[in-house]
């Protein structure tokens, strides 16, 4: 009866403490590092730390919560990129396109971010800390 219970009792942790996790889909992330083209794609969660995506087409990219640590984005169109929560600390943003993009709680820290533009970009809550910004319309407050 014991035996019952606690495997019911685990199993029922089980379910509970399940979730659904997206995650990106990896022949595009090989692409996207084959080729630098991936717009539209699925790249949830990707680990790109270091990526070297020069000129790179991500428009309307879906990179919620990625790891762009590092990553030279320079040139890279991101027009209408889903950046929600992505970690770009120490990335290279330098002359990208980031117009319509969404960078809720994105993580730019220590970022250099120049000539990028932002035009209808959502800003809300970013992390600039010690990011060098020039020529760009972002700033401490986000907007």
């Amino acid at each position: 009866m014991r035996n019952r219970v606690l495997t019911g009792v685990l199993a029922l942790a089980a379910v509970l403490t399940t979730t659904t996790v997206n995650a990106a889909n990896p022949n595009q992330v090989q692409q996207l590092l084959r080729t630098r083209e991936c717009a539209g794609c699925d790249l949830k969660g990707a680990n790109l730390k270091g990526a070297y995506l020069l000129g790179a087409d991500l428009r309307n990219a879906d990179l919620r919560g990625a790891n762009l640590t590092e990553a030279n984005l320079e040139g890279a169109d991101l027009t209408g990129a889903k950046l929600q929560g992505a970690n770009l600390t120490r990335a290279f943003v330098t002359n990208a396109t980031l117009n319509d993009a969404n960078l809720t709680n994105a993580n730019l820290q220590y970022a250099r971010i120049y000539n990028a533009q932002t035009i209808g970009a959502t800003l809300t809550n970013i992390n600039i800390a010690g990011a060098e910004v020039f020529g760009s319309s972002i700033n401490i407050g986000g907007d």
